[in-house]
């Protein structure tokens, strides 16, 4: 077997392992931390834009029964016929749960939070013609966890996300991609779906 082989033997072992070890709680869910992978869907784009699927990473922080804390980072990549938009979302929400969540298979929850954009638009034909912009924004929808194991759990959420910031226009005229930036600020909105796989590591307090 080459080392190689031998490693994601190892891994898959460790990995197996960990999943069929029960969750520890001590008293509560508040303490519990995951760490999740996740796919996005952005419906935002507006003209000849096409909608993102991306990827991304996070982690989640449960401070009590009904409120749970998430952290993540998107990577979003759009391409037209002229140019390349990529944004990335570095960012967090907050989870309430309004039903009792002890032993829920299904768990419902509304989620709002806040999150930084940096975009950038660039010219497929020549790369060296680009423009970018940070913005911020505000998100909040709904979403629903399935449970699969006391630690494994699949999340899928549909969140409407509107930036504030300094807007980027496409021009083409003749075969040639011109970017204008707007003076002041402008609001965009759009939709984001998010799918994503979460594993509980560690319950890190006790409840009070």
């Amino acid at each position: 077997m080459s080392m190689k082989n031998l490693l994601l033997a190892c891994i898959l072992a460790v990995s197996g392992g960990i999943l069929a070890q029960p969750m520890k709680y001590k008293g509560s869910p508040g303490g519990t931390l995951s760490f999740g992978q996740r796919n996005s869907l952005s419906t935002f784009n507006h003209g000849d834009e096409q909608s993102t699927l991306g990827v991304g990473g996070q982690f989640r922080l449960r401070l009590s029964e009904r409120i749970n804390t998430e952290w993540f980072f998107d990577y979003l990549p759009a391409t037209n016929d002229f140019t390349r938009r990529t944004d990335y979302h570095i960012g967090w929400s907050v989870m309430y749960y309004p039903f009792k969540t002890d032993n829920q298979r299904l768990m419902p929850y509304v989620v709002a939070g806040h999150c930084f954009d940096y975009t950038k638009h660039r010219d497929l034909s020549t790369p060296s013609n680009q423009a970018e912009r940070w913005s911020s924004a505000v998100q909040g929808g709904l979403g629903m966890h399935l449970n699969l194991t006391e630690r494994l759990d699949v999340s899928l959420s549909s969140q409407y996300m509107i930036h504030l910031g300094t807007d980027i226009h496409t021009h083409i005229e003749n075969n040639v991609v011109e970017f204008e930036r707007q003076k002041g600020g402008s609001l965009e909105g759009h939709l984001l779906f998010n799918l994503s796989f979460n594993f509980k590591f560690v319950d890190l307090w006790a409840r009070d």
